[in-house]
Parts: structure tokens; sequence; C-alpha cells
């Protein structure tokens, strides 16, 4: 344990390059690692945070953006209204007379309802509770982000936000190390999400307010679907849970005014850190995640000494 802390320690503290010797484990040698990767990422997408608060507007060229025929035939649906499609993919950062705020309000409420209706009779076994962290891991921001860069729906998106492409490219690297779900380790572009919502919103108005519509069109988008079988627990939550089980203390050592990072400390022994730049809840995320990663060896090697200590005794 006090290796685990002297190393992450040491990686914390120091530069991004890392030096092993012989006697270093490989799992310190992995966390290690990840720790630095992990804070050179955040360095740039500090730097891109920072540009991006700056007056500095879009490149984005409207005039040459792709036609939004193409978003129907994405889509499999063609509007009736076609206001309501260029409404949808019109972010208010670009000054409009209209955005797709509203469509993006109603969007969130069907896609609610139709998580509901699907779940309720998908798993007539599942308790309420169970029922709402299954739809709201379908309904979040991440998924529904992955679901705009999957299909391409960004491609279409009209705006002056500046370095959205950015964020967009970086976030595409990101997922691919989650392919699912990250669980809230990686940083988001909410206008992916809202896109999205803003688009079931207007499938819906088109289609006379046709919920049986509006999930035939993104049931398929949608995929892959995280269903119980596939659904992961928050890293925050299995963390306290795999401490209580055990017995085991567990505090969060909020670092965030010096170094935008989070200690995790069970039964005082330094076993995790986690950083983001960006938001504070990420490094929270991050830093239970990387402690359940080295928890779990430090459990087996205590669960492994406690036959010796025995043998020895008798």
């Amino acid at each position: 344990m006090e290796l685990l802390s002297r190393a992450v320690e040491s990686v914390l503290r120091g530069n991004n390059a890392i030096c092993f010797n012989s006697s270093t484990p490989s799992h310190l040698q992995f966390t290690m690692t990840a720790v630095a990767m992990e804070t050179q990422e955040d360095k740039g997408l500090d730097q891109l945070q920072r540009e991006n608060e700056s007056p500095i507007e879009s490149t984005q060229n409207i005039n040459s953006l792709p036609s939004l025929d193409e978003v129907e035939g994405i889509l499999g649906y063609k509007f009736n209204n076609k206001r309501l499609l260029e409404e949808a993919f019109t972010h208010a950062s670009l000054g409009e007379c209209f955005s797709n705020e509203r469509l993006e309000y109603v969007g969130d409420s069907v896609l609610n309802l139709l998580f509901t209706k699907e779940q309720y009779f998908e798993y007539p076994d599942l308790w309420p509770g169970a029922l709402t962290r299954l739809r709201a891991a379908n309904v979040n921001t991440e998924k529904l982000a992955r679901v705009a860069v999957k299909h391409g729906l960004h491609r279409y998106l009209r705006h002056k936000k500046p370095l959205l492409e950015e964020q967009i490219r970086q976030f595409s690297r990101e997922i691919e190390r989650y392919p699912l779900h990250s669980n809230g380790l990686i940083d988001v572009p909410k206008a992916l999400a809202d896109l999205v919502e803003s688009t079931i919103g207007a499938v819906f108005i088109d289609s006379n307010s046709s919920i049986d519509i509006v999930w035939k069109v993104f049931k398929v988008l949608l995929e892959p679907i995280i269903r119980r079988e596939t659904l992961k627990t928050h890293p925050v939550t299995q963390l306290y849970e795999v401490c209580q089980k055990r017995n085991l203390k567990v505090k969060f050592v909020d670092l965030w005014k010096e170094s935008t990072s989070f200690d995790v400390l069970i039964d005082d022994q330094l076993v995790g850190r986690g950083a983001c730049r960006l938001k504070k809840e990420i490094a929270h995320n991050r830093a239970a995640k990387d402690a359940l990663d080295n928890i779990w060896r430090i459990l087996d090697q205590r669960d492994n000494s406690i036959p010796e200590e025995t043998n020895s005794l008798t």
C-alpha cells in the first residue's frame, strides 16, 4: 500500500516522463502511465477551454455546410415542414431569430417518455429505481452525443461556437476507449446531445406528435441501447459499495483549487487520484475509477496474505 501511495504521488508531482526500474510492479507502472497520460490530455483540453471562452468566432462556413436534405437520409424520415429541420440544426450561437432550444426541450421529454414506455414492457420484473437508472443511462448527455458522432449528425449543425469542431474531435477520440459508455470519465460537448434531442423534437412535431413514428425513426439510431445486462455502475457508487461491504473507510480529498484533482484515501492510505482541468465532477469520477482499479489488487493481496499469516501461527 505504501509503495502504491509513493508511486502515485511521485508521478503526480513530477513531469509526464516516467522512469521505471526492475523493482517497479507492473500494476504501478500502468497506474503511473495512465495518470501521466491523463494529465497531458487535460492540459490540451484546458488550453482548448480557454480558447473556447475567448471572443474568437468559429471558422465554420455556414454556406459551405452540406445540405440538410442529407439528414433526412440519415434519419430515414422525410419532413413535411422543412423549417423544423432547419430549426433543429441551428445553434443559438448563430444569432438567428430562432434556435434549436425549444425543440430540444420537446425532444428531451419525448425521449424520456419513449424509454419509459419501452423499458416498462421489456422489464416487467424491474422496480422503478432500477428502471430509472436504466433510462438515465440511455438519455444522458454522453449517450446522446455518441449518437450524433456515430451517425455524423454533428456535421450539419449550424453554429458560431468557438472551436466546437475540435472539442468534437477530442470527444470522438475519447469514446474509442469506452465502447459503450464512460460513466462520467470524459468531457462531452453538450451541443451534440442537444442536437439529438432537438432532432427528436422536430420529428415529433412534424409527425403530428406521434411517439410511434419517433421511436421507429430513432430506435436504430440510438443503438447500442444500454440494457440491464450491459448497464455499468457509476465508479463513485461502485467504490462506496465495495468498501462498505469490506468495512473500509473511503475519503475523497478535494484538491481542485491546488491541482484540479481529487485524491482517494481508503483507510487513510492513498489509493487513487483523478484529474481534469475542465470539470471538477470528471476529476472526482476519475479518482474513483483509479481507486477501483487499484483497490482490487490491494484486496487480492490482503486476502492472499491471510492464509500465510494463519499458517505461520500454527
